[in-house]
């Protein structure tokens, strides 16, 4: 039986923990997307070992075959996505800027997990930021992917205390499982055209984001 739910490509660079939630996700049936190609930048990477066990197609693009050509290496990105069908995009952990051709390219249609309150701590080492500057709450963020670096419009998080006396590593382990539980609710949304994004913001049902899980 042909699966009539929208497609979806993840990119991935590392060990797929938000793409392994995104996978148990549409594995429910009743999950309004289904992901139809796991790419990765890297060979190695474990999360191409979740797509596998989960039936999923993959595909690895080294941005290293492109001598540093961002457009050359998206333009294999972006060939491999549509061939497979995808009519979204997440990003879960994908460790390279993409060119300003390719986010315009899936303008509205991609979206990324931040491990922040956003538009607080963009880029990286957020935890340890967060904790080094005293800071009360932390947490993380979806967000519409456009040319700036974790600037798009929210369009859901969830926030987690920062506790007396909490590590980098503690309080990275209570951010990720948020991210697990707001990456896939999100996408649904995405995919269902509850979330979409109208100029500079982002729209859920209609009212303007991020809604707070």
């Amino acid at each position: 039986m042909t699966d009539a739910r929208p497609a979806i490509g993840v990119l991935i660079s590392g060990r797929g923990s938000n793409l392994q939630a995104l996978i148990d996700a549409a594995a429910n049936p009743a999950f309004p997307a289904r992901i139809a190609l796991v790419l990765s930048n890297t060979p190695d990477a474990y999360g191409l070992e979740r797509a596998k066990a989960a039936g999923i197609p993959t595909a690895v693009i080294s941005h290293r075959g492109y001598g540093g050509d961002r457009a050359a290496f998206d333009a294999a990105m972006d060939r491999a996505l549509r061939e497979a069908g995808c009519q979204f995009l997440c990003l879960a952990g994908f460790m390279r800027i993409l060119s300003e051709g390719f986010v315009e390219a899936w303008r509205g249609r991609a979206i990324n997990i931040h491990p922040s309150l956003l538009p607080a701590y963009r880029g990286l080492d957020t935890h340890a930021r967060a904790i080094a500057d005293g800071a009360k709450e932390h947490g993380c963020t979806v967000h519409f992917v456009t040319p700036g670096l974790d600037e798009g419009p929210a369009i859901t998080q969830a926030l987690v205390p920062i506790l007396p006396g909490d590590t980098e590593d503690a309080l990275a382990a209570r951010v990720l499982a948020r991210e697990h539980d707001i990456y896939p609710k999100a996408l649904g949304w995405l995919a269902q055209g509850r979330a979409v994004l109208d100029g500079d913001r982002a729209l859920i049902d209609g009212k303007p984001g991020p809604v707070r899980l």
